[in-house]
């Protein structure tokens, strides 16, 4: 019997250093030297693999171990790197256009739980009142704890007009939140503009998508009809990322033209590249360039570009190539610090994986990595500043990448339980509200009014944040 599961052994460990050689050899086809495979690790892990299957107390599939063997090599990388199995790749292709059915909600894993990155406004993640930094525990009646971040996100979409109930921990509450949301096709606005007064105009980006380039063209033109402009809000506050190429079309239509808009830096020859504001680098295809029209007067308009602790990746981009240039000013609560380039290489006809190939910078080299963006005005969410300490970070997530300004950014952020008592969570023990109760660029909107107050040449109510949001420590180019 003995002789019988060793051979059995010996055939499984073949087979799992058959599949890793073949992983191997596709991720290395187009370098030039290929990297040599760890034969004694890859022993290890045939070993597991056998003993898994001879000795767990359910059998488990073969392809069911290996999927979760490669998405657990790739996940342990980085917050953002991530196997792609055959619905994970085709949702990510159908986000990128703005339109899918589920909740509205930008997430990532810390230490096993699905944290909120920021909700998705006029979604019912946004209407139910998910915030930022929200860490889901459950849903339904399913522990997130063991899931990977690609089920829990199949977990939560799903077909319109069918519910499902989130388990929610949020910093300051004593007892688990329980909302109850309605799935809906969720189709992303990305461009929102209006004039807040005559002369003044407002642009708000949600997300960068596939149109976000053109869908600002379009709302410049319209604005631009109804008068010449005194001043220009450019509103990223909430603001998850998206496209590369959309972030620097938008920064084009600001910026004069053949711009660095920023540029990344990685181990290959393909992650070391300049993206400047020229078509080739924010149209894909060989389509019309869509900024041509664009007033001329739009590129030295005064600008003040709004952030927040939920401004990531692309909209951090916008926000520091505006700053470098001294283009705009940037007034807000510091940025998420998402700094790091995901690539899509593909597994196998239907699946792949994303992983971080190199860090953005921007025009001035610094890193945005773990750091985000400083304003160049701290102004909080409301006038008695309770807003800035509930947002999670890049640099609160576990195994986050340094920022390769300031090594020491890699050091691991507080636990919520190790952190102090926010502003929020005092103002809760007084029995005041939570969540600032606003609508972005609407009546109340604080952050708005001191952009508006800079515009304008009038004094900004600069409100103190904690020290860590407001020094650019190890920024420097």
């Amino acid at each position: 019997m003995s002789s019988k599961l060793k051979q059995f052994g010996l055939v499984l460990s073949g087979v799992c250093l058959g599949v890793l050689i073949s992983l191997n050899y596709s991720a290395n086809a187009t370098r030039e030297t290929p990297v040599a495979l760890p034969v004694e690790e890859a022993r290890n892990l045939a070993d597991v693999f056998n003993a898994i299957k001879q000795y767990y107390v359910e059998p488990v599939e073969d392809k069911k171990l290996i999927s979760d063997a490669i998405s657990g090599m790739v996940s342990g990388l980085d917050p953002h790197s991530v196997y792609l199995d055959a619905d994970a790749l085709k949702d990510l292709e159908v986000s990128t256009k703005g339109e899918f059915g589920g909740l509205g909600i930008e997430v990532s894993m810390e230490d096993g739980f699905v944290k909120v990155v920021s909700p998705i406004e006029d979604t019912p993640a946004f209407r139910a009142g998910v915030k930022a930094g929200d860490l889901i525990v459950k849903l339904d009646d399913q522990a997130v704890k063991g899931m990977s971040l690609n089920e829990a996100v199949k977990h939560m979409r799903g077909k319109p007009k069918t519910q499902i109930v989130l388990t929610i921990a949020r910093k300051g509450e004593n007892k688990p939140i329980i909302l109850t949301l309605t799935r809906e096709i969720i189709k992303v606005q990305s461009v929102k503009s209006k004039l807040i007064e005559p002369g003044y105009g407002y642009l708000r980006v949600t997300q960068f998508q596939e149109q976000t380039t053109a869908d600002v063209a379009r709302h410049m033109e319209r604005m631009y009809k109804q008068g010449q402009l005194k001043g220009l809000v450019l509103d990223l506050r909430n603001d998850p990322g998206g496209l590369l190429n959309s972030a620097i079309g938008v920064s084009a239509a600001f910026l004069p033209a053949k711009s660095l808009v920023v540029y990344t830096d990685g181990r290959t020859d393909d992650a070391k590249r300049k993206f400047h504001a020229v078509p080739d680098d924010y149209m894909r295809g060989s389509r019309e360039d869509v900024l041509k029209g664009l007033p001329e007067a739009l590129k030295n308009v005064p600008m003040v570009v709004i952030v927040n602790g939920g401004s990531a990746s692309a909209s951090e981009i916008v926000a520091g190539a505006l700053q470098d240039y001294k283009r705009a000013k940037v007034l807000g609560i510091q940025t998420f610090g998402k700094g790091s380039v995901q690539t899509i290489l593909p597994i196998s006809s239907t699946t792949g994986i994303k992983i971080t190939t190199a860090k953005y910078f921007t025009p001035t080299g610094r890193s945005i990595q773990a750091k985000g963006i400083v304003p160049d005005y701290i102004v909080d969410e409301s006038p008695n500043g309770s807003g800035a300490d509930v947002y999670l970070r890049e640099a609160d997530l576990s195994h986050h990448l340094a920022n390769p300004n300031d090594p020491s950014s890699s050091a691991p952020a507080a636990t919520p339980s190790q952190s102090k008592p926010s502003s929020k969570e005092k103002d809760k023990e007084k029995g005041e509200t939570e969540s600032v109760r606003y609508e972005f660029g609407g009546k109340g909107d604080y952050q708005l009014e001191q952009a508006m107050n800079l515009l304008k040449g009038l004094p900004v109510a600069v409100v103190p944040v904690a020290a860590s949001q407001s020094t650019p420590a190890g920024d420097k180019p």
